[in-house]
């Protein structure tokens, strides 16, 4: 097993008053919506339009991937799945210059493989996965991963994809009050594919577009708790929502290899909208992205950032 890598607290980006909005585009039947430029996006921080950036072309940069998976609770009985997992990275891994790592947890997390081009010694690490404990300490991997992708050059495309049940079992260390404000100033993307699926929750995640989560001024709090309450009830969603990612849920082999599959594609197939904001009130703000032209689109983009109050 590595030796422990050094986790260092992240970087809290919003203050550096840019804020990076991973947003992905479809039409109703999946087909990814490409070219749109800035004046094809209107992008709301609580409610006030703000001028954006919006890179040119699909997300090219490489990722730094840490793959973070329960081996505690009722992960066991997805191990053989978890095992074919490798091959599928190279979804992520294809271009030869990105680079994953392996975290597993149960009542705690660990780092089970450290960053490596290859996704061979990954799925070696997969494939040998013990169980752990009865604990899911959901909450805790999530920081711990976020920790470590922190420590990759600022180059890399940092994404989690976090493979585990919906509810947080133990966790110690991170409460979800501090988990939304270091999803909120960070710049890495969450992907979330869940045991157990709960296909009335799914369909809510779908709709949900966050028409109704803004925030202003004496509201931040209530926002706050919000999300809180949210965390407890299916951390695995909260947390891919908050970051601009996504969130799925599998029943058979099959429907794993396809949900790993679309997320590696939705995870390249992002715009990268930018803006600095207007208002820089500290706590927690919401943010609405939406086309100048009704397209009939499925929009997900980051839900929300946080501004950290000035020493």
């Amino acid at each position: 097993m590595p030796a422990a890598h050094p986790i260092e607290a992240p970087t809290l980006r919003v203050n550096s008053r840019e804020v990076l909005v991973p947003t992905l585009v479809e039409r109703p039947g999946g087909e990814v919506i490409y070219g749109l430029r800035p004046e094809d996006f209107i992008l709301e921080d609580n409610g006030v339009a703000q001028k954006i950036r919006v890179q040119e072309e699909m997300d090219t940069a490489p990722v730094a991937l840490v793959v973070a998976v329960e081996e505690g609770g009722v992960s066991e009985l997805e191990f053989d799945k978890l095992a074919k997992l490798g091959p599928l990275l190279d979804m992520f891994l294809s271009d030869g210059r990105s680079q994953a790592a392996l975290v597993g947890f149960d009542s705690k997390p660990h780092l089970i493989r450290d960053f490596t081009h290859t996704s061979e010694e990954v799925n070696e690490s997969l494939k040998a996965l013990e169980p752990g404990n009865g604990g899911s300490a959901i909450l805790d991997a999530v920081s711990y991963s976020v920790d470590l992708l922190e420590t990759q050059p600022k180059l890399y495309r940092r994404v989690l994809l976090l493979i585990s049940e919906e509810r947080d079992h133990g966790s110690k260390h991170t409460k979800p009050d501090q988990l939304i404000r270091k999803i909120g100033g960070s710049d890495v993307l969450v992907l979330s594919v869940s045991f157990s699926p709960v296909k009335a929750e799914l369909l809510h995640d779908i709709k949900d577009n966050g028409d109704n989560r803004y925030i202003h001024g004496e509201n931040v709090i209530a926002s706050v708790l919000m999300l809180v309450q949210s965390l407890k009830k299916n951390v695995a969603k909260e947390v891919a929502r908050m970051s601009g990612g996504e969130y799925e849920t599998f029943t058979g082999d099959k429907g794993f290899e396809k949900r790993v599959v679309e997320a590696a594609k939705h995870a390249r197939n992002r715009y990268l909208i930018t803006f600095s904001p207007t208002d820089l009130s500290p706590g927690l703000h919401t943010i609405r992205v939406k086309t100048a032209q009704d397209y009939g689109a499925r929009i997900v983009a980051r839900a929300n950032y946080w501004v950290a109050q000035e020493p």
